[in-house]
């Protein structure tokens, strides 16, 4: 006779103190769980529901500034330090894990136009509209000296942009014509024109270090070899690009940022189309920076938002706005990929969350493993329509809402229109044109 016993081992289900919890037996065999997609869709309905619960971006504003923030740059070495200059010639340093400024220099008359730090982190370089090129220490002065730059460069015309190399004691300008600098020296190294306009933005590439990209006012987007000293091709926008970003990871992809709404990513190796073409701000972009892992970049627009895009996405995945920010000037993102700062005209600096729900501080490790597990239910859900419809919504302002609105009115009425006139005309006479290619005007080379 064939007897079957319950065997249980004590240690499996029983708790060792009052304190653990209780341990529930589970048999991971699927025939016993019919309705898992089910219950793991209510999950990740209720998981996509509290991330819009728990999303507060917002985390403080740097106030001190008493005019309109023009640009900012990043410490290289320091994640908490960050640059900011202002249109009153004024130049703060700011410590982000106190969130007060650590110092103040009156560096330009008039507005400081652009700012970057040198690659060791020492010192940072300022252009104004004072015609002058300036370095300063990081470091503040000592007691009793007197706040001055190491080194002043006297220029012929305003200088609107600067970048530093980001291996070599070398730094670019750009005003009426972009301009290579050595450090120890006064004058350019060259000097690299094409047409007769001026320049808006200049930026190296962080991994071909020795290309350079700049924006023109004629439309134009022009890339430079420093190595040749001479232009290498050009191409020519609908609008004008008031600044371009280089994405840290790939060396050939950078994204600029257009007057008439979009930001075009675009492949310096084909640049007869854009990559992609991120369409949906209500006004001119005037910046755009990459988070360090390549990914994503943010854009800030006049119209008094700032928003996150993936890099292979037409559409934005996140909008940033408050009741008092208005015209957003410039955008960082830090290297730490985990902060946003933007600078406005109303004097203030804001620093927001890269990810809106995220949980600052330390996690417990099952808190970890919620999180992980939470997140793979929403990427497998993704696609279901309750949890997009959740997921996508946003408040955004009525002035942005309405202007949205007003805007999907004319890309309809533009479409309706073409497909009318491609109906009553012979055939092939109207060519069929992609979005990626209405925008582009030529490339030269």
């Amino acid at each position: 006779m064939r007897v079957k016993v319950l065997s249980r081992n004590p240690d499996d289900y029983v708790r060792e103190t009052k304190l653990d919890l209780q341990r529930v037996p589970r048999n991971y065999d699927p025939a016993l769980h019919p309705f898992e997609v089910a219950r793991e869709y209510v999950r990740a309905l209720n998981a996509t529901k509290l991330e819009r619960v728990f999303a507060k971006p917002f985390l403080s504003s740097l106030d001190g500034h008493r005019d309109g923030v023009n640009c900012m740059a990043k410490h290289p070495k320091s994640l908490s330090t960050v640059l900011s200059g202002a249109c009153d010639g004024e130049v703060k340093i700011w410590n982000l894990t106190r969130r007060q400024c650590i110092r103040t220099i009156q560096a330009h008359e008039g507005f400081v136009r652009g700012m970057c730090a040198r690659f060791c982190g020492t010192s940072f370089f300022t252009v104004g509209d004072d015609k002058t090129v300036k370095q300063w220490k990081m470091e503040g002065p000592e007691y009793g000296e007197e706040e001055e730059p190491i080194h002043t460069i006297l220029g012929k015309t305003v200088y609107t942009g600067i970048d530093h190399h980001w291996k070599d004691p070398v730094f670019a300008t750009c005003g009426h014509q972009v301009d290579i600098w050595d450090e120890q020296r006064t004058s350019p190294k060259c000097s690299l024109t094409w047409g007769f306009d001026s320049i808006s933005s200049v930026k190296f590439n962080p991994i071909e270090t020795y290309l350079l990209g700049s924006c023109a006012s004629d439309r134009n987007i022009v890339l430079y070899d420093m190595r040749k000293s001479t232009p290498l091709k050009k191409v020519i926008l609908n609008m004008r690009t008031n600044t371009l970003c280089w994405n840290p990871m790939e060396a050939f992809i950078f994204t600029a940022a257009n007057e008439d709404y979009n930001l075009y990513t675009f492949d310096m190796r084909f640049l007869e189309s854009p990559v992609m073409v991120h369409m949906d701000h209500v006004s001119a972009v005037l910046d755009v920076d990459y988070s360090p892992t390549g990914k994503e970049f943010v854009s800030a627009s006049f119209d008094k938002s700032i928003r996150i895009f993936p890099v292979d996405k037409g559409h934005s995945r996140e909008v940033y706005h408050t009741k008092r920010m208005q015209h957003v000037i410039t955008v960082k993102w830090t290297s730490d990929n985990k902060y946003i700062l933007c600078g406005s005209d109303e004097m203030n600096i804001r620093l927001w969350k890269a990810n809106a729900s995220e949980k600052l501080g330390v996690l417990a490790p099952r808190e970890k493993a919620a999180m992980n597990y939470n997140q793979k239910l929403k990427e497998k859900f993704q696609f279901h329509p309750q949890i997009r419809r959740i997921a996508q919504h946003r408040h955004l302002p009525k002035s942005i809402y309405s202007q949205i609105k007003e805007q999907r009115i004319m890309r309809e009425a533009r479409r309706r229109k073409e497909l009318n006139r491609r109906k009553h005309s012979k055939p092939g006479s109207v060519p069929l044109v992609s979005e990626r290619k209405k925008h582009i005007v030529a490339v030269v080379k």
